[in-house]
């Protein structure tokens, strides 16, 4: 159970990322502040992943 969420943390992250981003386009409020916060997301998210599925397997 706790292996599966950890594999699956990285994903939960990205798609954190991925929910600030879509809010930002569709309320049209873009600032930098909002997409720098996104893109931070989901960079660390795909990093994440890719570590810790090699650490876990």
């Amino acid at each position: 159970m706790i292996k599966d969420l950890l594999k699956n943390s990285g994903l939960l992250v990205i798609l954190a990322g991925v929910i600030i981003l879509g809010i930002a386009v569709f309320t049209k409020v873009q600032t930098n502040t909002h997409l720098g916060i996104s893109l931070g997301l989901i960079i660390v998210g795909l990093l994440g992943h890719i570590v810790v599925n090699k650490l876990v397997d």
